[in-house]
């Protein structure tokens, strides 16, 4: 894979292929978090998402935690397109939503959807968590910094491997190495893949966490990979521009092409 550059922390992202404006309501369905910051960091990128597109109509959604729940941002409206805000497939795209959905729908019947992909996996991912890395320090693709990408982990193993084929990716930008790890419900931990390439022998270990949001998988994973031995932890992905590039073209993929809901 040709390493994707990073993208500078302004303007804005263009869409691919230059699709036509729509008007279509965006309903972004977050996961859900005690930790006030992780609200704050969503509705900081739907901000970033009606200053790129104003002509779209922009409400968010979740799925525990947080107000409103899907049925309360779907209310009134006759159509929409229904994102996941998600980094993987996993159960909550897969399962949880979908089902959230179809208990709308069953109150209802004329409400059209349009559901789109979560937002991971996409190449532009990968710049930004280049661009997180660059903010801490750590030049892209440096040649001796060997990189663990963090995931938050899940039961689903098709949702890790997708994690662990990113990092197999990412690996041929440059860096002296990239393994894959899991704030949970999978291995290597994040302080065993530190760990590991530190025995290895690489010159210095980064992290870059593949989470969307602060909180408490990002904290926990800062504390116990900085014990390690890691000399770099970035930022989470927050409102990062290649994101709201990411969600609005799965906004247009969805008007065209929307995903089959179960039930």
């Amino acid at each position: 894979m040709r390493h994707s550059p990073v993208i500078p922390d302004r303007g804005s992202v263009p869409l691919a292929g230059g699709a036509a404006p729509g008007r279509v309501p965006l309903v972004a369905v977050a996961h859900g978090s005690r930790d006030p910051r992780a609200a704050a960091t969503v509705a900081a990128l739907l901000d970033r998402v009606r200053l790129e597109r104003p002509d779209v109509p922009v409400r968010v959604a979740y799925l525990d935690h947080c107000a409103p729940a899907l049925g309360q941002a779907l209310a009134g409206l006759d159509e929409a397109v229904v994102l996941p805000l998600l980094l993987t497939e996993a159960y909550h795209s897969r399962v949880d939503l979908p089902a959230a959905l179809n208990e709308v729908r069953a109150h209802h019947p004329r409400l059209r959807v349009h559901y789109g992909t979560t937002l991971g996996p996409h190449p532009m991912l990968l710049a930004a968590l280049e661009r997180r890395l660059a903010g801490a320090g750590v030049p892209a693709g440096d040649p001796d910094t060997a990189v663990v990408l963090v995931s938050a982990g899940s039961s689903d193993a098709r949702a890790n491997a997708v994690v662990s084929g990113m990092a197999r990716r990412w690996r041929r930008s440059g860096w002296w190495s990239v393994s894959a790890a899991y704030a949970s419900a999978a291995d290597p931990s994040p302080a065993e893949a530190v760990s590991a390439l530190l025995r290895s022998g690489a010159p210095r270990v980064a992290v870059a966490p593949y989470l969307l949001a602060p909180g408490y998988f990002a904290d926990k994973v800062r504390q116990v990979t900085l014990e390690a031995g890691a000399e770099v932890v970035a930022d989470v992905l927050g409102p990062a521009p290649e994101l709201v590039g990411v969600l609005l073209e799965r906004y247009e993929a969805a008007q065209r092409r929307p995903v089959p809901v179960a039930g």
